[in-house]
């Protein structure tokens, strides 16, 4: 489960293709674009087996290497070693169950992330995070409240910094919509979302301003380059913040491609899962998402009766979404994927 909560909001989309227009023969990939195609494929192998056993072998054959060589590359590219980063990967996902799916006992979700053993898992979760599970799980409430109060702090700042610069002069009156958020008003639906083909642009390293420009200098271009205009887009984070170091957390920006369409390297191509979600329709700027996501998480879903699941939260950015370069503010719906308690 990821809970994506730091980000800047997105850029302007790139207009549609020309159907009449001759289609342009895709560039070749560089070296270096095919071996991150290959190793994303591998991250995202690991996160749908988390609770299963994971040798060198078969994640080397997912990547198309050969198993002498696979670990040396993976460290090198990722900067830990596989052992290291599937113990990370495997606590830092349980700590998001433990606070997203309090229901949910303590051995479950420890064999739910591939350990064998409640003891094993309390003692490695510890040892990580310098609290038993059971204690993070009792934290939750008082560690959400410290973060709503950190994001809405941040963004009264940001707001102050706003009303102080100098105001340009106008030639005609614009209103601009900014949403209160110091207040859950978002108005939030449930709805059952199909599952979608999707194909993505991965960016690793902090949640923040450097979102808004990997869309800007390499998804939207990408997008264009490939044909890919028109289509809804997502923005799907797949660590929380909170829990995950920020040179670790992963956000794909992707797009809606159909069956027949694979796209070349760096892309990745995953099924981004179906089910029930709920939605809420957010409008306002950049630095304000990631208290609006907060809001949503940590707010709302605990009093909504609902609990989160392990699919992965994320943004869609519908054809029609918004997006006013002069003010930054823009449009989407955020997408929580719930369950029954």
């Amino acid at each position: 489960m990821a809970i994506p909560s730091r980000r800047l909001g997105r850029t302007p989309r790139p207009a549609a293709s020309n159907p009449g227009a001759p289609s342009r023969a895709p560039a070749r990939p560089a070296p270096g674009e095919a071996y991150t195609q290959r190793m994303n494929r591998v991250l995202d192998h690991i996160d749908t087996h988390l609770d299963e056993t994971l040798e060198v072998a078969t994640l080397a054959a997912v990547a198309h290497f050969s198993p002498f060589h696979f670990h040396r590359i993976f460290s090198a590219w990722m900067g830990e070693t596989l052992g290291d980063y599937l113990r990370r990967r495997r606590l830092e996902v349980a700590a998001a169950r433990l606070a997203g799916q309090r229901q949910m006992p303590v051995l479950h979700i420890a064999l739910s992330v591939g350990f064998g053993s409640g003891e094993a898992f309390a003692r490695a979760f510890k040892a990580h995070f310098g609290n038993t599970p059971s204690a993070w799980r009792a934290n939750t409430d008082a560690r959400w409240a410290d973060e709503l109060l950190r994001q809405r702090r941040k963004h009264d700042q940001v707001e102050r910094k706003f009303d102080q610069a100098p105001v340009a002069p106008q030639t005609e009156t614009t209103e601009v919509i900014q949403p209160d958020l110091r207040r859950s008003v978002m108005p939030v639906t449930l709805s059952t979302l199909p599952p979608t083909r999707i194909a993505y642009l991965r960016h690793i390293g902090p949640y923040g301003p450097s979102i808004a420009a990997f869309w800007q200098q390499r998804f939207l271009p990408w997008m264009q380059a490939n044909d890919l205009g028109g289509r809804p887009c997502y923005g799907i984070g797949h660590d929380d913040p909170g829990i995950t170091a920020p040179e670790h957390c992963r956000y794909d920006a992707a797009v809606e491609i159909p069956e027949h369409v694979t796209p070349p390297a760096p892309a990745g191509v995953v099924q981004l899962p179906g089910g029930r979600y709920a939605l809420a329709d957010y409008r306002g700027d950049g630095p304000g998402i990631g208290l609006a996501w907060t809001e949503f998480l940590r707010d709302w879903l605990p009093n909504s009766g609902l609990q989160i699941d392990s699919r992965p939260c994320f943004e869609r950015y519908p054809v029609d979404a918004e997006y006013d370069p002069e003010t930054g503010m823009f449009t989407c719906q955020l997408c929580i994927p719930v369950k029954a308690l």
